[in-house]
């Protein structure tokens, strides 16, 4: 990928996706792959036509938990109510692309 080298694959279980970080920049790019069938990168696949394409646009952000406050009191639709550990060891948390037409945002802060 634009002759970056990858610099970290981790799996995380309870989403069921195995993970792989480049830098490309300042900027991480993430590559998603299922473990299986059930994995919601599976099935984000799936609806796509088995092409894949962008699952989500992250964003650093110096607190998750005040991220999501800001965004609900915006009116925005939460996935997660609070943060949660995510790939890296990061708090992150989702909004609902329902919410954010159509794109599905994530907030990541750095441990």
């Amino acid at each position: 990928m634009t002759g970056s080298k990858c610099y970290s694959i981790e799996e995380v279980a309870d989403q069921k996706v195995k993970t792989a970080f480049f830098k490309v920049g300042e900027t991480k790019i993430e590559l998603l792959e299922a473990t299986c069938a059930e994995s919601p990168i599976a099935k984000f696949i799936e609806k796509n036509g088995g092409r894949g394409g962008v699952h989500h646009i992250a964003f650093n952000v110096e607190s998750v938990a005040e991220a999501l406050e800001e965004a609900k009191k915006a009116g925005i639709r939460l996935i997660d109510v609070q943060p949660r550990k995510g790939a890296e060891n990061l708090n992150i948390a989702f909004l609902h692309p329902k919410s954010t037409c159509g794109v599905l945002f994530e907030f990541c802060e750095q441990p």
